[in-house]
């Protein structure tokens, strides 16, 4: 768990993520187009990938790819970031991570 919270909090967007996620690829390009450049960490490429994907998992990520954090807050998967941007309220936590939102 202090692997991920310390990557988590290296950058101000993070995304965990697997490369043969369709679902992670997604949620990046969401945050692309918003002008988010996140920090990706492909766990499946990552030697420790599958005790980060249990750490994810014991921090309350119920699908553990793509989590996200916002400012070393866990956001959740796909799920809670979809219904941030369509209230609105993904962009409001955002603003303090790019200049022109």
């Amino acid at each position: 768990m202090e692997t991920v919270m310390r990557l988590a909090t290296e950058k101000g967007v993070v995304i965990f993520s697997k490369s043969s996620c369709c679902l992670c690829y997604a949620v990046n390009i969401l945050f692309q187009e918003l002008g988010i450049n996140p920090a990706v960490y492909e766990i499946s490429q990552d030697h420790e990938g599958r005790e980060i994907e249990k750490a994810l998992i014991r921090l309350g990520c119920n699908a553990p790819f793509p989590a996200v954090f916002i400012g070393g807050q866990l956001v959740g998967s796909t799920n809670e970031v979809m219904s941030l941007h369509l209230s609105g309220k993904l962009v409001q936590m955002l603003k303090p991570f790019h200049t022109l939102l």
